[in-house]
């Protein structure tokens, strides 16, 4: 089954050859690295924990763990990989100190894992949120290195794709040694397609352990004197957008400008994905032409060009960088959290809880469906129904409109928020409780 996966897998890499070749600053960045070729890694005797984050969202939940590691195993090194380059760019930032190396994860082929894991000789890996690797795992296995799954999830949608190849899932499953789920429904999913239920551990969601980092108020001071956000005008962040969400938002948004309210609110667009942020800019330029936009005086503002005075002014503002939307969630006091008015399955929505914001998701989150159970259920978040795409600016214009006039429900929903955040905490120390006897037993 291994030789048939890695045919496949060559397969793929093939056929995506060309869109690796076209869209290079993506996908060409680490490339080498994803071979197995990595800068010198000195062995100084101690054990090695491998901490593997696939993006943003996993290297920003890990942040917690990583320190706990550090604080509580100090007789290992820690070493950090990424899979996308901003999940490379931010981790860089975030564990600098921390970690004795942050580099790229392999690409899942025999020998360029045997490279990695050879290069940096590991006594345990620790794979973010259920990344299912079947060579890597395989191999880090017969390296002698402990397996664990950290802060595991598996949607229904993933469970069903997992499950077209349930026997060669369950043989890669073997060779982990622990997992340790965000809740029950995970856990059980991952024993239905074959993991030992004595090794599947419900310790909780580790972005409920949002740790303040002194960095995320810098860049919020830094933020807040370019746009001045404390000028009194309510702002609205749109967070980890997808298309065409930007466009719907930018249509509600231009109704709520066009309309009678004395204090004009704010909107910070921060895309999902960084190859998107021309695209989002050219929208932001090209929407006043249409005949859907109310107001066509809007003021546009992006972060990465040189500051200017009129910076203050600005109505929209695109957020076209990596890792300051925590930072972002200190001033705004509602957000949107986007990839959920699409079948996408939604983003989370802890960041923007924990900063105390009245969020907004629409009604596609099978992403995080135990997460937002719980918000919901505390009224700590308000879901937009499904609608026709027609109607879904008129939608999100009617819940801006009653948060931005009804400041006290506005306030209960933050208020709310924040209590489902503190309620919810701890799933980092019961996660490095159960890590520490895989730990122990990975020094023998």
């Amino acid at each position: 089954m291994y030789l048939l996966y890695s045919l496949l897998l060559s397969v793929a890499f093939l056929l995506m050859l060309p869109l690796f070749l076209m869209r290079r600053e993506k996908y060409a960045a680490g490339f080498r690295q994803r071979l197995g070729n990595y800068p010198e890694f000195k062995n100084d005797g101690r054990k090695v924990i491998w901490l593997h984050c696939v993006s943003v969202g996993e290297a920003n939940a890990a942040r917690p763990l990583a320190n706990a590691l550090v604080k509580d195993f100090p007789g290992h090194r820690l070493i950090v990989s990424t899979t996308t380059k901003t999940g490379q760019e931010l981790a860089r930032k975030i564990f600098a100190g921390k970690a004795d190396a942050v580099f790229y994860f392999p690409f899942d082929w025999k020998f360029s894992v045997r490279r990695a894991l050879n290069h940096f000789k590991p006594s345990a890996v620790l794979l973010m949120e259920t990344e299912i690797w079947p060579r890597f795992i395989s191999e880090a296995k017969q390296s002698g290195a402990k397996v664990a799954i950290v802060n595991g999830r598996l949607s229904e949608r993933s469970f069903g794709r997992y499950g077209k190849v349930k026997g060669f899932v369950k043989r890669v499953l073997a060779d982990v040694d622990l997992a340790l789920m965000q809740g029950g429904d995970d856990a059980n999913r991952l024993i239905s397609l074959g993991l030992a239920a004595a090794k599947a551990k419900v310790t909780g969601n580790m972005k409920f352990d949002v740790a303040d980092d002194p960095r995320d108020a810098e860049i919020a001071a830094e933020l807040n004197a370019r746009f001045r956000f404390d000028d009194g005008r309510p702002v609205i962040a749109a967070a980890s957008t997808h298309d065409p969400e930007e466009r719907w938002l930018l249509d509600a948004f231009c109704s709520i400008l066009a309309g009678e309210a004395k204090i004009k609110p704010r909107l910070v667009v921060a895309p999902r994905h960084p190859e998107r942020f021309g695209e989002v800019a050219r929208l932001f330029r090209e929407f006043r032409d249409e005949d859907a936009c109310e107001f066509k005086r809007y003021r546009t503002a992006r972060r990465s060009d040189a500051p200017s005075e009129a910076d203050a002014e600005a109505d929209i503002i695109l957020l076209d960088s990596i890792g300051e939307l925590r930072a972002l969630f200190r001033l705004t006091s509602i957000a949107f959290v986007g990839g959920s008015l699409i079948p996408h399955g939604g983003q989370s929505v802890l960041e923007p809880a924990a900063a105390g914001n009245a969020i907004i998701t629409g009604p596609h989150t099978f992403n995080f469906a135990d997460v937002m159970r719980v918000f919901l259920a505390n009224r700590a978040a308000i879901q937009i129904a499904e609608a026709h795409p027609v109607s879904i600016p008129d939608e999100i214009f009617l819940h801006l409109s009653d948060l931005l006039e009804e400041p006290d429900a506005r306030a209960e929903l933050a208020r709310n928020a924040r209590s489902v955040m503190k309620a919810n905490r701890g799933a980092t120390a019961r996660s490095v409780l159960e890590l520490s006897h895989l730990l122990e037993a990975s020094r023998k």
